[in-house]
């Protein structure tokens, strides 16, 4: 159902994130004015291909997902595949792989006003730990950190 994505896979991943931001993020990202910084999400895909302790693990064109030992790194489903279980296949294989890890409370963190991944994550019984933080990218907006159990 998935692969472990390669430095190969840099380009697809970058390209598989703009989709999903451009079609869910509009109101926090307006293109008009932030444009998608392409070349610093290709450059962070690039680190994070190479990073030792994070694994990618890709269904390509539809999904990815890249976490560590405890913690959900990055989550994207194509838009024409919402709807389609794919965010929900694609927690539970991060989820079981840290368990087998010995994480037993893994840890996200996902944009305030990224209503559709916060309402997958509630569904799956993740729970905001009450810390934010601003995120990587302008206009900075709030990242609420989550946890399982």
């Amino acid at each position: 159902m998935f692969r472990d994505a390669t430095p190969a896979d840099a380009v697809a991943l970058r390209d598989l994130e703009r989709a999903a931001n451009l079609a869910s993020l509009g109101h926090v990202f307006p293109p008009d004015r932030y444009p998608y910084p392409a070349d610093d999400v290709l450059a962070r895909w690039t680190l994070v291909l190479q990073e030792p302790g994070a694994r990618t693990l890709v269904r390509d064109g539809v999904a990815a997902v890249c976490h560590d030992l405890g913690t959900l790194r990055h989550l994207v489903v194509h838009p024409d595949h919402w709807g389609e279980g794919w965010g929900r296949r694609c927690v539970e294989v991060a989820v079981a792989a840290m368990a087998a890890a010995g994480t037993t409370h893994p840890r996200l963190w996902v944009l305030t006003e990224n209503h559709r991944a916060r309402g997958l994550y509630k569904h799956l019984g993740w729970r905001p730990t009450g810390v934010t933080q601003e995120a990587a990218w302008p206009p900075y907006p709030e990242e609420q950190e989550y946890q399982l159990g």
